[in-house]
């Protein structure tokens, strides 16, 4: 059993990108550790079956999370399509065994107690198997991002099948979403976006 205390000890690592994984934990001290953290930033906590993860993000890792969420919400509000940003809040089902805080998570349409889409910003690899703890959750779809490209992942009868084309947003471009995410401007970037998904049809 891990106890409370062992897992704050894990929470002085100064590596920003470090990685814990921890075998034994019930969900009582994850919990109590959500409680410790609280509205925190600087760690993202995922739990399976008695595994718990703690990652702290890097630098990059924010920074494209942060861009890839503006850039979604900006076609949304281009294309007047309703959405509810629920950015990284923590989502667990005891009786299932798994809870996570995505980079980024949005309802689409209406706002609902799961989000319809969730983002990951993949920067090292391993860890928990985040699709089988969202697979849990119920959340509909799932996008990596990972060597500035995405790989989406949509929830069909208990299984992920892993698509081309998003069908939570089917009209945007994710090929052309990736080019803007990594751009060196920001701004430019979010401006030249906006420009294309006005010219887009749908």
């Amino acid at each position: 059993m891990v106890l409370l205390q062992d897992l704050s000890e894990l929470l002085q690592a100064d590596d920003p990108e470090q990685r814990q994984i921890i075998s034994g934990v019930s969900w009582e001290s994850y919990e109590a550790l959500l409680n410790q953290l609280g509205d925190s930033l600087r760690y993202r906590v995922t739990y399976l079956d008695g595994v718990l993860e703690l990652v702290s993000p890097s630098r990059r890792h924010e920074r494209n999370k942060t861009i890839i969420g503006s850039l979604i919400e900006a076609y949304c509000q281009e294309k007047r399509i309703r959405y509810f940003p629920l950015g990284s809040t923590t989502f667990r089902i005891e009786e299932k065994r798994g809870g996570t805080e995505p980079d980024e998570s949005y309802c689409i349409g209406t706002e609902k107690e799961y989000p319809d889409l969730a983002i990951e910003v993949v920067v090292t690899s391993g860890g928990i198997d985040k699709l089988e703890v969202y697979r849990r959750l119920g959340v509909r779809e799932v996008w990596f991002f990972k060597n500035n490209q995405f790989e989406v992942y949509h929830l069909r009868c208990e299984t992920y099948e892993q698509i081309v084309q998003s069908e939570v947003l089917p009209n945007l471009d994710l090929t052309m979403l990736a080019q803007y995410a990594v751009a060196t401007e920001p701004l430019e970037a979010a401006i030249a976006f906006r420009e294309k998904v006005r010219e887009m049809k749908g």
